[in-house]
Parts: structure tokens; C-alpha cells; sequence
């Protein structure tokens, strides 16, 4: 599935929708540059799924979560991650195992952890243009702006 979107209120809509279908356990695999766009993204899915409050990058703390909408949501940033060892010295078990949508910037990092996760490629095609790519998922068909 694809979409197109020319601000990052446009890319938030895309993640809302997607937020709004998502079912407990969803894993979201981040694939884009730096700046194309994972964390408006990510704004948008934590409205669809309920949260109202702030949502920022979790760079520097590896994890933020989310609680209080219809599901918890877990960003993740596995910039600084080296291999999948990393990740699941961390805890990753723990929270695939708390029944809500992990969302994972820098997933290549990652990659043989990301089993059966819906991926999402977001491309830079302009200042603020981008392709948002969707691919994965068993529901992904109810998936509308």
C-alpha cells in the first residue's frame, strides 16, 4: 500500500489511520533516512490508537512509551544498536509479551528480531513531500484516510 503525503500533517494522517486498525502485538519496522519522516509518523499512529499527549523521538532513551490509549504504544530507536543481541538485552521480549504496537525507527539494525512486522519505508521526495510505503500486516486492507 502506498501513499503520498506533502507535510508532516499529512504523514501523521497516514499513521493515524494506521493506528486506528492496528490489533495487539502489531510490530512496526521503520525503514528511511534521517529526517524522512519516522517520528511525524509515529505521532500520528500513537493519535489513531488513542494518545493524546506529546510524542518525541526516543534517540537517546532507546524506548518511550505510550500509555493510556486503546493500546500502549512502545517507540523504539535502534540507531545505536549494533545487533539484535542489543535489543533483546533490553527487554524486547517483555514487550512484545505486554499486548501493545512496538514501533521501530532503524529496524535494519534489528532485522531478524522483526518477525512478522508491518513494514513501513517512508521516502524523502521533496522538502516535504514523501512516499510512504506499507507492507506486511493481515489487516492492512481496512487501511483508509
Amino acid at each position: 500500500m502506498e501513499f503520498l503525503t506533502n507535510s508532516p500533517e499529512e504523514t501523521e494522517k497516514v499513521g493515524a489511520a494506521l493506528g486506528k486498525i492496528l490489533t495487539p502485538g502489531a510490530v512496526l519496522a521503520y525503514r528511511g533516512d534521517l529526517g524522512a519522516g519516522k517520528t511525524a509518523f509515529t505521532r500520528g499512529l500513537a493519535r489513531g490508537l488513542g494518545y493524546g499527549e506529546p510524542v518525541t523521538s526516543p534517540t537517546y532513551t532507546i524506548v518511550n512509551e505510550y500509555l493510556g490509549g486503546r493500546l500502549p504504544l512502545f517507540h523504539f530507536d535502534m540507531y545505536r544498536l549494533r545487533s539484535s543481541d542489543d535489543l533483546w538485552d533490553i527487554g524486547w521480549e517483555d514487550y512484545l509479551d505486554r499486548g501493545g504496537v512496538c514501533a521501530v525507527e532503524w529496524s535494519e539494525n534489528v532485522d531478524d528480531a522483526m518477525e512478522n512486522a508491518i513494514y513501513v519505508t517512508i521516502h524523502k521526495t521533496g522538502e516535504t513531500s514523501r512516499r510512504i510505503v506499507i507492507e506486511g500486516g493481515e489487516n492492512l486492507a481496512d487501511l483508509s484516510l
